[in-house]
């Protein structure tokens, strides 16, 4: 089973991040590191809701009894069994999609912290400005 939260360290394991925007959605919303980690497992095996472009894609995740209809929507850098940033969120029922130009902004977005060496990552959870989850590649 594989975990999800933001980054790929290995071939066998990755860890997913979120950014600190994203968590708060995961707060308020009662969003699990569980509900993350079926998310990816999801992505990794290719079931997403749609690619945006430009290593972007918007992914349901459900609720605890909500479903996936009355969840969340997150919008995620990722790139297939490597990395995985849950970058944006919001319950449908805040709003029912983001706007040309918040998709460009995400674009941007993923192709920084998809570029971000190990390092780099490793700063930025010291540092709080990305949370990290580990994911277990099946």
């Amino acid at each position: 089973m594989a975990l999800s939260a933001r980054l790929l360290v290995k071939t066998t394991t990755h860890a997913d991040f979120n950014s600190r925007a994203f968590s708060r959605l995961q707060v308020a919303s009662e969003l699990s590191d569980a509900d993350l980690v079926a998310a990816v497992v999801e992505m990794n095996d290719g079931l997403w809701d749609a690619n945006l472009g430009g290593q972007v894609y918007k992914k349901r995740v459900a609720l605890a009894g909500r479903g996936k209809r009355g969840g969340a929507r997150t919008l995620v850098a990722f790139r297939r069994h490597d990395r995985c940033f849950f970058i944006y969120g919001f319950a449908k029922n805040q709003r029912s999609n983001i706007t040309a130009q918040e998709t460009q902004a995400l674009k941007r977005l993923a192709h920084e912290f998809l570029g971000y060496s190990d390092e780099q990552l490793s700063d930025a959870v010291k540092h709080g400005a990305l949370t990290e989850i580990e994911v277990q590649n099946r």
